[in-house]
């Protein structure tokens, strides 16, 4: 008996794993590939010493455009900078709004923590991607 509760239990808990869909799988957003070195010693990258203080890295050709956030010496978040429910277009681009990002063509804004929606509006979040701490200052961004 202790065995089918276990095995019970264990389907229960195997079905209720979700992967995150919303989050991972727009389609909207491209999935570029890529992955990128920020030295925040550098000027345009000065932004990033002080934490909770989100930049704007313009797309170079071989990135998107993406804006980055220092939380703490371990924790940076970075986010595609295109808003998350609509085609790319000529107003598509976030804006910065204090430790939120604005899509200047739906209004919606967009927490920079968790890249939820402030009023929960929106079918998708924030793209986000992956943030690796190589040295102090510096930090390796990809997809």
């Amino acid at each position: 008996m202790k065995k089918i509760a276990l095995l019970v239990s264990l389907f229960f808990l195997i079905i209720g794993c979700s992967n995150d869909n919303v989050r991972n799988r727009n389609p909207f957003i491209p999935n570029y590939s890529f992955s990128i070195n920020i030295n925040a010693n550098l000027p345009s990258y000065s932004g990033l010493q002080s934490a909770i203080n989100p930049i704007i890295i313009p797309d170079n050709g071989s990135h998107p455009t993406l804006i980055v956030m220092k939380i703490s010496e371990t924790d940076y978040r970075a986010w595609d900078a295109n808003c998350p429910n609509q085609y790319p277009s000529a107003c598509s681009q976030m804006v910065l709004n204090g430790i939120n990002a604005k899509c200047p063509c739906d209004d919606i804004e967009y927490s920079l923590f968790d890249g939820v929606s402030i009023d929960g509006s929106g079918e998708y979040t924030v793209k986000p991607y992956r943030v690796e701490v190589l040295q102090p200052n510096i930090i390796r961004i990809s997809n």
